[in-house]
């Protein structure tokens, strides 16, 4: 938590862009779920006085002209997101730098620098995937599952609360998941370290390595750690890759239990057949987000390792 505190401050130098994004997530999302109640109602159409041509492309042209509204709007909150992601990577690095320059030597000395030289060049990539993909499923997953809330209330509140009842399953499992994957990508990122110290030092001193005969023992060296990275990736990736079906299936439990309910809700007589079909897309809608979201985790845990690290090297005593 200490770590995404300090990149929530970092962003802060941000907040007017980061106001403009949920913004226009907010108005895609409400455009985006605008589209099946035109859907809805051009079924309700149909039910009523039948097959009419000219009403049916009356609400295909509304929806075309309400769908490529939301389109633009996602577009043009990617750019805001890609702007305020890579201004803070930059501003990462600049005080990694700075920092690397008033290091005393010791500090130097006692770290390997091809172990420096991940910490700035691949844990602060790895970072920006992670805060590009955060931002990409946060601001629009949170606006989305809000608003087919509010959606789905105004149909039904009593399917809604089946919804809303079944949800804490799909939370659960990913909570359960990526707090032991946590650890492992910790460990992955600090492997990786130590395997870009050895291959620096080892091809730096490529002329001391071949004097001294110590090619065979560099080849050990390398394929040790390189087993141990294997070992460790493996293991955060694949546990991580269970939170997405997982949540997938809790998914498809919500929307069957939406789905039943909307049936014995319309033959009841207290929906309309449009109305059942709004809710069946707003079931999809609301359980969308935790699939998105659970499916970047593996992303997400990564960049904080590497934050973690990079955090490390800003924060350590200077001169």
């Amino acid at each position: 938590m200490s770590t995404v505190k300090r990149l929530i401050h970092m962003l802060g130098r941000y907040s007017a862009l980061m106001v403009l994004s949920i913004m226009l997530a907010t108005a895609s999302v409400i455009l985006t779920l605008y589209v099946p109640i035109i859907f809805g109602d051009a079924i309700d159409n149909i039910v009523e006085n039948g097959v009419n041509l000219e009403a049916v492309v009356k609400y295909l042209t509304k929806a075309g002209i309400v769908a490529a509204s939301a389109a633009a709007m996602q577009w043009i909150m990617n750019i805001v997101n890609n702007r305020i992601t890579f201004e803070t990577v930059r501003d990462i690095r600049d005080k990694a730098f700075k920092k690397i320059e008033i290091l005393p030597l010791k500090y130097i000395d006692s770290h390997p620098h091809g172990e420096l030289v991940s910490r700035v060049i691949a844990d602060v990539d790895q970072l920006a995937d992670g805060l590009l993909l955060g931002f990409s499923q946060f601001f629009t997953g949170m606006v989305t599952i809000i608003a087919t809330l509010i959606f789905m209330l105004t149909i039904s509140w009593k399917i809604t609360v089946i919804a809303v009842v079944l949800t804490p399953l799909s939370l659960f499992v990913a909570r359960f998941v990526s707090k032991s994957t946590y650890d492992l990508f910790k460990k992955q990122s600090q492997i990786r370290g130590r395997q870009t110290a050895l291959i620096d030092e080892m091809i730096g001193s490529q002329k001391v390595v071949n004097a001294y005969n110590y090619t065979q023992r560099s080849h050990d060296r390398f394929a040790s750690v390189n087993d141990e990275l294997t070992k460790t990736s493996t293991k955060a990736i694949f546990l991580s890759s269970l939170v997405n079906p997982t949540t997938r299936f809790v998914n498809a439990v919500v929307y069957a239990a939406v789905g039943l309910g909307g049936a014995f809700s319309v033959v009841g007589g207290a929906i309309s057949v449009g109305s059942l079909s709004c809710l069946l897309n707003y079931a999809n809608q609301y359980t969308k987000p935790f699939n998105e979201i659970s499916g970047v985790v593996t992303e997400l845990q990564n960049a904080l390792a590497c934050a973690q690290r990079i955090f490390d090297l800003i924060d350590a005593e200077p001169q």
